[in-house]
């Protein structure tokens, strides 16, 4: 393969730094309260020369923690995306500021996380899980925001739409496989990448065949071997959705083709990906499985913050394995670079039948094989509308709802023939 042709600066690119500053750097997180948030807390307050938080998101499932996370940070507002959850946040939000102690401002309803990412501050956090974070997405990028990205589904649902706001390099992506390429790719010349190689753990179903997963539970499922996550996350995982999800991001982020963009099995999650040069060179990037190192890139680039991640005992043996992917057993990276190449609105069609299918595994609906054999049927009964520059948010949001109700559809149809 040969240099890459010319084209606009990708999205994340470790050469660019924007808008860089000397001093704190005020910050927004949102999804405070998830697993990505609490981390980047617990990160600020390790690091209280470094960064300031001023404002915070959660969707309001939990808001004694919310509470207790704005007291910690002395934050200028918190919003919750449900409406009904301000009365109990104040009460959380009273009992540990103390009577007579001002309160931060409250936002509420589906656009507050929106609101906050357009606010005042240096960098943007999205930690959001799920579709909804494509518009603080957007609104991040539109009011000139740094945008640490760990909500991977409002760049895969929204490409075209955070391609035409994004500024180069005003993206630092915080999965640990795109903030290891980013990495990787400090070390080169754009013209000079070959291939961009992206780890996969396997799951907690390496090695097994597609007539060995038909009967997994949902407890088997969540079991992964490496990393704590939520639910939707650890399953994704292991049907390797999140690997499909992760190539088009590696496609949108740096601009590299489909076919110059390969996954690989890694079981001990120690290198988190890899960027393969025209020169036959290799560099991994490299630490124990923790979201720590990713958050601190996402937050401090270009500057690195000490111990933000543990690093290896090298006066201990280990054993790095890598394998070829089972594309028979796990066909979802394959089809997830199908919808890739379509673009338009077939990524977000991907992404949502796969959220309500594996919202049917995990309520025992859907068997563990139904869910890539199901969202394969909405991918395929698709089709490619809203393409190109004619993509809007309303066409996404469409194409969402759809795919969502389409999923459903037939899932209910799968069980029903199950049962007969």
């Amino acid at each position: 393969m040969g240099a890459m042709s010319d084209s606009p600066a990708p999205l994340a690119d470790p050469h660019l730094v924007f808008d860089a500053t000397d001093g704190r750097r005020d910050l927004v997180i949102l999804g405070s309260t998830g697993s990505i948030g609490t981390q980047a807390i617990d990160l600020v307050l390790r690091n209280p020369g470094r960064f300031r938080v001023t404002a915070l998101s959660a969707a309001g499932g939990r808001v004694e923690l919310l509470a207790e996370q704005a007291r910690q940070l002395r934050v200028r507002t918190v919003a919750v995306a449900d409406g009904d959850k301000v009365p109990a946040l104040t009460e959380a939000l009273r009992k540990v500021y103390g009577e007579g102690e001002p309160l931060p401002e409250i936002l509420a309803g589906p656009d507050a996380a929106t609101d906050l990412a357009a606010s005042d501050c240096h960098t943007v956090l999205n930690g959001i899980t799920g579709s909804i974070g494509l518009a603080p997405t957007l609104a991040a990028l539109k009011a000139g925001r740094k945008l640490a990205l760990a909500n991977k589904e409002s760049l895969i649902v929204g490409g075209p739409l955070v391609k035409a706001l994004a500024a180069p390099g005003q993206i630092i992506p915080v999965d640990s496989e795109h903030a290891a390429l980013f990495q990787a790719l400090a070390a080169g010349k754009r013209a000079d990448v070959r291939k961009l190689v992206v780890t996969a753990s396997g799951g907690p179903f390496r090695g097994r065949t597609r007539a060995e997963l038909a009967d997994v539970t949902r407890e088997q499922a969540l079991a992964h071997p490496t990393w704590a996550m939520g639910p939707v996350i650890t399953v994704n995982s292991a049907t390797l959705v999140n690997k499909g999800l992760e190539v088009i991001e590696a496609h949108l982020l740096y601009d590299i083709p489909f076919d110059r963009i390969e996954v690989v099995v890694h079981p001990q999650s120690y290198v988190h990906s890899m960027v393969e040069f025209t020169d036959g060179s290799t560099l991994a990037q490299a630490t124990p499985p923790d979201m720590g190192g990713p958050i601190a890139i996402g937050l401090g680039w270009p500057e690195r913050v000490p111990d933000a991640a543990p690093a290896f005992d090298w006066t201990k043996a280990s054993s790095w394995e890598f394998f070829p992917l089972d594309t028979e057993a796990f066909p979802s990276v394959g089809l997830a670079r199908h919808v890739g190449t379509l673009g338009g609105t077939a990524p977000a069609v991907f992404n949502a039948a796969n959220e309500e299918c594996v919202d049917a595994f995990l309520a025992g609906r859907l068997p563990f094989n139904g869910i890539m054999d199901t969202v394969t049927a909405v991918v395929a009964e698709h089709g490619t509308p809203a393409t190109g520059t004619s993509l809007t948010v309303a066409d996404v949001l469409e194409a969402e709802t759809w795919a969502r109700s389409r999923a459903r559809e037939l899932s209910a149809a799968a069980t029903a023939e199950a049962h007969v």
